[in-house]
């Protein structure tokens, strides 16, 4: 939510100083200094602040941490055309003296600070290696405070610049000064440009923010704040935008589509058809699985070990995304394979533990409850591997926590042991067992839903189908999280136990 305020502000930033260069170009209109070379600028500066409006709006989408860089570019790109169309105005002029050397001061800020976001932009961009590139992330930003403090210095003694009583701007002879730091950030980030291994498109692309100033800077005679200068700068952010942005989508698009595969897989993983086992009258189960990110390492999964033991399984595993949704697979996998081997669920998780740790180098892990449930007589044999509580309706009708024995998580280390323990469901009763990502579920308060809302929602109506308590979880913790982002995943499962059918039918078919 910060992350989209902020890039709303530097919109409405950006276009703030469109419409304030817009302004000043029409005051030209009625200015008596108004002529063609005036005309030309104040065309140039304001068609480029709105460009920077336009290009800022192309970039709102990209989330990396360089193109907040890139949008950082538009924004000084936009303000240097607002500060020349102001300089324009000003200059000449002895009662605007004071603003016309603010604004100096600021112009010549905003291209120290331009050269050190375009190296950030670029080396987050095409991804620089080496010594050369450690040495420019710690020195470059040394250098642009000492060359900004040189710059600051003309505010007391004519270092590099002076603008005399009449405003009129002029260049002392350390006026060097000024381009040194600009050199010395563009000659190092070319070499690291030239030794990327980026496609060449896309080095040429990155080079054109520096050649293209440079050309017109040496084709229009070095004059200063001359409004094509800004112009330049311009055409090279659009050039980059084009080619690197462009390049990067095409990145995103194939990553997209190997994640929408990825989602597909992971659905098709877990149990998703229901009612799923529609010739068994025992009981009834629904389970819903909701990932943060597009794949997730939560999952859940039932299966008839034989004809009257039914496997339940809610597990959690550390992490997000795609090496979670790996990582997830191969724990469901296990789970299963172990599970119909006859053994118990402690027996299980063992198994499933010393199998995970015995090449385990990324030292992930998953908390699992696993249970069986003997379909004839409701009881329910389960071991907890550091999983959350189950919730269980026993003799009141209502749901409550079973604090049961948690053991070791799987994954974290080799020859554990867990412990089982037992409970009965009496036909009627309902098992609810669910992922962290339920309690955690945090509102824009950084408030947490909480087990107590949780237990609220299951009995708001404890004789409601399986998939209806579900819906109720689900409707109370979107309504408490009022559509914050969620950050981890929300899986839920319940099984109603209904007894083994013992009416006069029943028996003639026996």
């Amino acid at each position: 939510m910060l992350k989209k305020k902020t890039t709303y502000i530097g919109l409405g930033l950006t276009a703030a100083l469109a419409l304030f260069t817009l302004i000043l170009g029409l005051r030209f209109f009625h200015n008596s200094r108004m002529d063609a070379a005036n005309l030309y600028h104040a065309g140039m500066d304001t068609l480029g602040a709105f460009i920077c409006v336009v290009l800022f709006y192309g970039c709102m989408r990209q989330v990396e941490h360089s193109t907040r860089s890139f949008n950082i570019l538009v924004i000084m790109a936009s303000a240097s055309f607002a500060l020349n169309e102001l300089m324009w105005f000003t200059g000449g002029a002895s009662k605007w003296r004071t603003l016309y050397f603010a604004c100096c001061l600021l112009s010549k800020w905003i291209n120290l600070a331009m050269i050190y976001f375009f190296f950030l932009y670029v080396r987050g961009t095409l991804r620089f290696k080496g010594r050369l590139a450690k040495w420019a992330d710690r020195f470059f930003p040394v250098l642009l405070i000492l060359f900004m403090l040189v710059v600051l210095a003309n505010v007391f003694v004519p270092v590099s610049f002076f603008v005399n009583a009449d405003g009129i701007y002029g260049r002392t002879d350390l006026s060097w000064l000024e381009d040194l730091y600009l050199i010395i950030v563009s000659s190092v980030t070319t070499v690291l440009i030239c030794q990327s291994v980026s496609p060449r498109r896309q080095k040429w692309a990155a080079m054109s923010f520096i050649l293209i100033p440079i050309a017109e800077f040496l084709a229009s005679g070095g004059a200063f704040a001359f409004a094509a200068q800004y112009g330049a700068v311009l055409l090279s952010l659009i050039l980059m935008y084009c080619v690197l942005f462009n390049d990067r989508s095409r990145k995103l698009a194939a990553t997209q589509t190997e994640l929408t595969l990825a989602t597909r897989i992971q659905e098709n993983m877990l149990p998703n058809i229901f009612p799923a086992f529609p010739d068994r009258a025992e009981f009834d189960i629904y389970a819903t699985m909701d990932p943060a990110a597009q794949v997730g390492g939560d999952f859940y999964d039932f299966f008839l070990i034989d004809d009257t033991h039914l496997g339940l399984v809610i597990a959690d595993v550390s992490g997000k995304g795609v090496p979670a949704a790996l990582f997830m697979m191969i724990s469901k996998i296990l789970v299963q394979n172990y599970a119909m081997t006859g053994r118990s669920p402690a027996e299980v998780l063992k198994a499933v533990n010393d199998q995970i740790c015995t090449n385990n180098r990324e030292e992930m892990f998953v908390t699992v409850w696993f249970g069986i449930l003997e379909t004839t007589t409701g009881k329910i044999t389960a071991a907890n591997a550091g999983h959350e509580y189950p919730a269980v309706i026993q003799t009141d009708g209502r749901f409550d926590l079973m604090k049961d024995k948690h053991g070791f998580i799987v994954g974290g280390m080799e020859n554990i042991r867990y412990k089982e323990y037992e409970m009965t469901l009496k036909p009627g009763s309902k098992l609810f067992v669910y992922t962290d990502g339920v309690p955690e579920a945090t509102n824009a308060s950084n408030e947490m839903f909480g087990t107590g809302r949780m237990l609220d929602a299951l009995n708001q109506d404890p004789a409601a189908s399986p998939q209806m308590i579900l819906r109720h979880v689900r409707e109370a913790v979107d309504d408490f999280v009022k559509g914050a982002e969620q950050f981890d995943d929300i899986t839920m499962m319940c099984v109603e136990y209904k007894g083994m059918d013992k009416s006069p039918a029943a028996d003639n078919k026996s």
